[in-house]
């Protein structure tokens, strides 16, 4: 099957060493981040066989769901834009299509990149799954490859299992963040009995827990559901506080949404003696660093301080 990032992206990740905790248990970061500056980290997995597959299928048309501040939009025009597909977003929120001016970072970048942007109402977005609306797209734009909001699908489950390599079998904790349970399931399919495989929520409710069990069979996860500060991107100051330290201190940046939760939550942990003694841990950096200037402008508007390193 052809690759359609080419070889500069099959170059290794590297994974850094981030901290020592008290039981001799080390923290280390995969940099999946630095995959590329626009499809990074579990966006690129997750495309880089739908790409493949929609060639295969030879349709020159992807479309896809998402909000305002979606990565996943902003990497599917990114992507778009390299591998010459032309791109549509369905995008929830109707009142947008008339103020451009209030697009998200996300949204302006995604239109820059030349994705045709279908703004939608809450109620029409909430049956975008369904035979009857997925025919009207088909009339209104013609064939097209479907790309799930958020990624997910068989697909995606088998790029994320790609985040995993051999060398990693000498950690015995694996740590992602959790959206719609793809990533996690790719890294389930890869990980050895030893491991445990520990997912952190962006989402408050835990409906995720049999998602991930319907996408794998595996009993080695946990999903951790004490770190999403309120909710899908909420925040709080300890939150944006414990971001902009972290980058102080390894030169890593963070996204508020996922990553940055996740280290938070193994921060804490650690420091509760969570994991045992000797415990190596390897956090996956899923990428998502483009949605940081979308929460800065928010913050602003709070007063609150911004996230640094971008």
């Amino acid at each position: 099957m052809e690759d359609f990032f080419g070889s500069d992206f099959s170059k290794k990740v590297p994974s850094e060493f981030i901290q020592k905790f008290p039981g001799n248990v080390e923290l280390w970061l995969k940099r999946e981040d630095l995959l590329h500056p626009r499809i990074s980290g579990n966006k690129f997995r997750k495309l880089k066989y739908n790409l493949s597959e929609a060639r295969k299928k030879s349709l020159s048309k992807l479309l896809t769901f998402g909000g305002a501040h979606s990565n996943h939009i902003a990497a599917v025009a990114a992507a778009g834009k390299k591998f010459d597909f032309k791109t549509i977003g369905i995008i929830r929120g109707e009142e947008l299509a008339e103020n451009p001016q209030k697009w998200s970072p996300s949204l302006r970048y995604a239109s820059e990149s030349g994705m045709n942007l279908e703004f939608i109402s809450r109620e029409e977005y909430r049956v975008k799954d369904s035979v009857a609306y997925r025919e009207k797209l088909k009339q209104g734009f013609g064939d097209f490859y479907l790309i799930p909001e958020g990624g997910t699908n068989e697909f995606a489950i088998r790029g994320c299992a790609e985040i995993l390599t051999k060398t990693d079998s000498e950690f015995d904790y694996i740590c992602t963040s959790v959206g719609t349970g793809g990533t996690m399931a790719g890294i389930l399919h890869a990980s050895e009995e030893h491991q445990q495989i520990l997912g952190f929520s962006a989402l408050k409710s835990d409906y995720l827990l049999d998602e991930i069990q319907k996408m794998n069979g595996k009993t080695n996860w946990e999903l951790i559901l004490n770190y999403h500060f309120g909710g899908y991107a909420k925040v709080s100051a300890d939150l944006i506080d414990f971001i902009n330290n972290f980058y102080r201190m390894y030169q890593i940046a963070l996204d508020p949404v996922y990553t940055g939760k996740m280290l938070f939550g193994i921060f804490e942990l650690a420091t509760q003696q969570f994991f045992p003694e000797n415990s190596r841990i390897l956090a996956i950096h899923t990428g998502g660093i483009q949605g940081i200037e979308g929460m800065n402008e928010f913050l602003r508007k709070k007063n609150w301080p911004q996230i640094i390193g971008v």
